[in-house]
């Protein structure tokens, strides 16, 4: 009996550092994969078609969306973005973790769907971090600014509804926080149980 991967999903307001720590995070472990969303939004330079996202027309996406295709799905800023449940699950079923970087509403829906997903919540170590990230990115004026840090904070007011929350204060402590957890989840009696079925028969028969 092989061990199922198990499913993750990471949340947290715009500047909190998850992006860098979920690629940190797949680069050093070969047994969990990122999920890849589908998007109907516009390919950037730069992009590359099944890395980035799956870019598909409108109609394509609801016709997905119609066959109950996507685990969760959700429209921002007029583009429509989803999670593919086909590919969640052969993943899993492959032995392999998977990880998905998600808001707290799209979290909401995947535990509604699969209750077993263990949710992660990273927040920054202050307000003031926060606005400081927001602001060196150099790319928003003081009044995108200003909403970012409102809707963050309305976002982080969400934590309280994961397994587990990471404060992002020393990148390097983060990252091993958010190995720590994908660790002492593998080593859970049900998946210990399935990983080393044989050497438990052999030892207690």
């Amino acid at each position: 009996m092989s061990s199922r991967g198990t499913l993750y999903t990471v949340s947290a307001p715009s500047g909190a550092g998850k992006t860098s720590l979920v690629k940190a995070l797949i680069e050093a472990d070969s047994q969990i994969n990122v999920s890849v969303s589908h998007t109907t939004r516009t390919q950037r330079p730069g992009e590359t078609n099944g890395v980035n996202y799956h870019f598909v027309s409108k109609e394509a996406f609801l016709s997905l969306v119609e066959q109950g295709g996507f685990l969760e799905s959700a429209e921002v800023f007029g583009n429509l973005y989803g999670t593919a449940q086909s590919w969640v699950e052969d993943t899993l079923n492959s032995g392999v973790d998977v990880i998905l970087e998600i808001d707290w509403q799209g979290a909401d829906q995947i535990r509604a769907k699969m209750p077993d997903t263990v949710s992660i919540f990273i927040l920054p170590p202050s307000r003031e971090a926060l606005e400081s990230r927001l602001t060196g990115r150099g790319q928003d004026g003081a009044d995108i600014i200003q909403r970012r840090m409102e809707q963050a904070i309305n976002e982080m007011t969400h934590y309280i509804e994961a397994d587990y929350v990471v404060v992002n204060d020393d990148f390097g402590i983060a990252l091993h926080d958010l190995q720590a957890i994908i660790r002492a989840q593998r080593l859970t009696l049900d998946n210990q149980q399935a990983r080393h079925s044989l050497l438990l028969e052999q030892l207690l028969s």
